[in-house]
């Protein structure tokens, strides 16, 4: 069992709606492994971060991401930093990887970069630039296919992920 897309790229970029809209047209199942954080967890990301320190979330996001890859066959989505791991990279080698992009500005439109994201709580524009620098090869290294998101739609978001996979919905 593995998952049928498996979407990455950075927070905000829309992986769980457009997920969710993936997973109803092709008729299976949609699964976050952010959510499955914060439901094993039982509190939010941004409070595991400051709690716990992101090494500690890191751990969890990497236990997540393995048990979502060998136990979900619908659309999943990986939050923004699964991809530092080497072992999950390694792990996303074999599955069907969609990278959603989006720049700066459409970050900023889309989520303020506002308080409730951890590793932007300073200067926002600047910290999401260089963790895009430190992530956007590992995104594109792992990517079957690459789609923008900037100044789309989700529908219009995921009838790319669709055409760029070449698969039929349900």
């Amino acid at each position: 069992m593995s998952p049928r897309i498996v979407l990455t790229g950075p927070m905000g970029v829309g992986k769980s709606t457009v997920g969710q809209l993936l997973a109803g047209r092709l008729g299976v199942g949609f699964r976050d492994t952010d959510d499955d954080i914060v439901a094993a967890e039982g509190r939010a990301i941004s409070d595991i971060f400051v709690e716990d320190g992101e090494p500690a979330f890191r751990a969890l996001e990497k236990e997540a991401v393995r048990q979502a890859l060998a136990g979900h066959d619908g659309v999943l989505a990986l939050g923004g930093g699964a991809i530092l791991d080497p072992d999950t990279r390694a792990l996303l080698a074999a599955q069907r990887v969609v990278y959603l992009s989006m720049d700066v500005e459409e970050a900023v439109r889309r989520t303020g970069l506002g308080a409730a994201r951890p590793l932007l709580a300073v200067n926002p524009r600047k910290q999401w630039r260089e963790l895009m620098e430190a992530r956007r090869h590992l995104y594109e290294e792992t990517a079957t296919a690459v789609v923008p998101t900037d100044g789309r739609a989700p529908e219009e978001v995921t009838e790319a992920v669709l055409d760029a996979l070449e698969l039929k919905e349900a």
